[in-house]
């Protein structure tokens, strides 16, 4: 029986150069657990960890062409996980203080109630402009809190389609709000109803 091959950093990078999709999935294997048990660490959050993989890795995809071979990717990785760890963290606690203002000078009035409920459908609409797989991704990972792995086995993709199906509804909905005014408002909504 042939051996597996040992993994050489330095060859998938090269070849992730070239576009070689095997290349990016071996550094993916090889990297991914120790990025996720990093944010994991900070964030505490699966969901939240997993983003931040997502994020890294997509980071490298996009930054293949400047990767040099005889820098080390794990750095590299951790900056940018790092980073990201940061700006979620600075995110959440901006969205505390967003809702704590709301709370605090919400009542029970007709005006607000309608506002809610502008939102919610805005919300509803926002969703039913993704494709179904990605709604579907979607609703998985933010309702249910289903990891991406039991989404891929659930839907019967790759761990790699969730990812991008979520960061594609991700986009999507973000954009549906600006475009039709939702603001702040709409996207403490979409993260209240989506956890």
């Amino acid at each position: 029986m042939p051996t597996k091959p040992a993994f050489s950093e330095p060859d998938c990078l090269r070849r992730l150069k070239e576009d070689d999709q095997r290349a990016f999935d071996a550094l993916f294997r090889h990297y991914s657990a120790l990025v996720y048990r990093f944010a994991f660490g900070y964030l505490k959050s699966r969901a939240a960890a997993e983003e931040i993989v997502q994020e890294c890795f997509i980071k490298i995809w996009e930054k293949r062409g400047q990767l040099r071979e005889d820098v080390p990717l794990k750095g590299y990785l951790f900056t940018v996980a790092h980073h990201a760890i940061l700006n979620e963290l600075r995110r959440d606690q901006h969205q505390l203080r967003l809702a704590g203002q709301v709370a605090a000078t919400s009542s029970p009035s007709v005006a607000n109630e309608a506002e809610y409920q502008e939102m919610e459908a805005l919300y509803l609409a926002a969703l039913d402009k993704l494709p179904p797989k990605q709604r579907e991704a979607f609703l998985l990972s933010r309702q249910q809190g289903l990891s991406y792995p039991e989404i891929a086995e659930r839907q019967g993709v790759s761990v790699k389609t969730v990812e991008t199906h979520i960061m594609q509804a991700l986009k999507t909905l973000r954009s549906y709000f600006r475009l039709h005014g939702g603001g702040v408002i709409g996207v403490l909504l979409m993260l209240t109803l989506g956890r």
